[in-house]
């Protein structure tokens, strides 16, 4: 080699980064095989890494959310006050004050940059406040604080609700491993937060069940199915009875014997709710049936215990009726069919309506089968030949219609 060249002395095993009898101020090159060794990954590894990022995705769209909400309140409220006096360009400038002069300045330029570049998108995003961060519009809320005293009752909410998001944010932002403690930390805050600042979607059914942020952007993915419950119990975790059928203003159920209903939500809960104008049709698998009988072999129950049951459920849904002024609003009948499903339908002439299925299974009993939940008036859409997009019927809509047709068939109990 010439002597201006660069003699690269042999690795050696026996030394990490070197070897033996190496010059001063020469390079030793790690080994090929040593390097190809360190870039593998185990399934353990891709396991982890995807779970970070599953969190990360959820809270990034939480985060999103609130940070879109605020950056509106924020030009919502200072903008009218600013911009007549500083224009649409400076505004934002002016309400940052000397105290924001260093980080809105940089906003500035990094919407400069985002120009040159292309960056902008949307023309809607061409101004300052869309370069803002979390922090930074927190701190416009917080300065001009008198001026959002009308529109928030506490301001301490607000603050508290932002404090507990600055962790996930930081995490997020640096894409580090995200807990599932902050991160439902983090999901709280956010639903408090943006109810805060007034963003309700205005539908009854997310009092029962509130609408999670990810469902709110990709649950027409999966029709109307809202959540997936492995049996009852972790329903009910979620989603008690109380929430589910309280301030109903109708009620259709189908089952073998509508325990979910009868003995988790008292008869005096249910007359007041008849009195309150709910109506309430109940179809009760007739306990005289041979499908009875067929179920009790599956389960192994003794001879009559189920069909005791389901009476015993009847008789209380009786008495709970006869306490009614208008017992019309409040029907009970018996199908013969073999039951294939129990479905609580809250609501479900409109598009608010909540449900709740669970299928027979041969050897489960009610509490441990699996437990679908689902929204009515979902978005769901589907592309039509000329790609346009047209109306998907959901979940929802199914069990509805069949409700109805053994509803049409079954026989009212007196």
């Amino acid at each position: 080699m010439s002597s201006g060249g660069l003699e690269l002395p042999p690795g050696d095993a026996g030394h990490e980064g070197g070897s033996a009898g190496v010059p001063p101020g020469a390079v030793s090159l790690a080994r090929p095989m040593e390097i190809g060794a360190e870039l593998d990954w185990g399934a353990d590894a891709w396991s982890e890494v995807r779970t970070r990022a599953q969190r990360a995705g959820r809270a990034y769209i939480w985060l999103n959310l609130v940070e879109q909400r605020l950056r509106a309140v924020v030009a919502g409220v200072l903008r009218p006050i600013y911009e007549p006096v500083h224009g649409e360009d400076d505004w934002v400038v002016a309400a940052a004050g000397p105290a924001g002069q260093e980080w809105v300045q940089r906003a500035v330029a990094v919407r400069e940059v985002s120009r040159r570049k292309g960056y902008l998108l949307d023309p809607a995003d061409d101004n300052v406040i869309s370069f803002l961060t979390l922090p930074q519009l927190r701190e416009l809320m917080v300065q001009h604080w008198p001026c959002f005293e009308p529109y928030f009752d506490d301001r301490r909410d607000v603050e508290l609700a932002l404090d507990e998001l600055e962790v996930t944010r930081n995490v997020v932002s640096r894409n580090r491993a995200l807990s599932e403690a902050v991160l439902a930390q983090a999901e709280r805050a956010s639903a408090r937060l943006l109810e805060i600042l007034g963003s309700g979607t205005g539908v009854s059914s997310s009092d029962r069940l509130k609408v999670d942020a990810v469902e709110d952007l990709v649950g027409d993915r999966y029709a109307d199915v809202v959540s997936v419950h492995p049996d009852r119990v972790r329903l009910q975790r979620q989603l008690p009875a109380e929430d589910l059928f309280g301030g109903a203003r109708r009620l259709d159920a189908i089952g073998i014997g509508l325990n979910l209903l009868v003995q988790n939500f008292s008869g005096r809960r249910l007359v007041r709710l008849a009195e309150s104008g709910c109506r309430i049709r109940l179809l009760f698998l007739n306990p005289a049936s041979s499908a009875v009988k067929r179920r009790e072999r599956e389960l192994g129950l003794k001879k009559g215990e189920l069909s005791r049951s389901v009476e015993m459920n009847i008789l209380h849904m009786r008495r709970v009726r006869s306490k009614l002024r208008d017992p019309g609003a409040f029907q009970i009948q018996v199908f013969d069919e073999t039951p294939r499903f129990t479905a609580y339908l809250v609501d479900g002439d409109g598009s608010d309506g909540l449900a709740v299925i669970q299928t027979y299974l041969r050897k489960a009993r009610g509490m441990e089968a699996p437990v679908l939940v689902l929204r009515g008036g979902r978005r769901g859409v589907v592309r039509n030949g000329q790609g346009g997009q047209e109306g998907e019927n959901g979940l929802f809509d199914t069990y509805r219609e069949e409700f109805e047709a053994v509803w049409a068939d079954s026989r009212p109990v007196s």
